[in-house]
């Protein structure tokens, strides 16, 4: 491969999250895309130059959104109904686009639900947009094939 033919890395501001294949538009900013294995220490009687690492589970934190607080109440109305009791799990999907809008890149979050909301702080001599954070909790993180 020639120099001129390396991948170029994709833009970080382009993506898109769908909620139950709805396109929930309009974040301007999503952190939380991590898995981690996690692992146990054991000492083998006899062996004392080095200490074994075995795989004992993998976990993923929560899914945090940000956007513009707007009049769509979708992701309020949500949440409440989850405060009251009625767990909700969908199928968060998160793409990245490329510089045509093409999804390139995709993961799914399984079962999610919210188990956080933070509303904008306010500043009198402020002019910056007014951000809600959202954050959920899902069972685990998978690749999206077929894009």
């Amino acid at each position: 491969m020639s120099v001129g033919d390396r991948p170029r890395p994709y833009l970080d501001f382009r993506f898109v999250v769908e909620i139950d294949s709805l396109v929930a538009g309009g974040f301007t900013e999503v952190s939380g895309l991590e898995r981690e294995i996690e692992t146990e220490e054991y000492d083998e009687g006899g062996v004392n130059d080095h200490t074994h690492a075995l795989r004992s589970g993998v976990t993923s934190p929560n899914l945090v959104l940000r956007r513009g607080l707007t009049d769509a109440d979708t992701l309020w109305n949500w949440l409440r109904r989850v405060a009251d009791g009625q767990i909700e799990r969908k199928t968060v999907l998160l793409f990245l686009q490329d510089a045509t809008g093409q999804a390139t890149r995709g993961w799914a979050f399984r079962k999610a639900y919210p188990v956080r909301w933070a509303g904008p702080e306010f500043a009198a001599e402020g002019g910056d947009v007014a951000i809600e954070t959202l954050e959920l909790t899902h069972t685990g993180i998978s690749t999206v094939d077929g894009l």
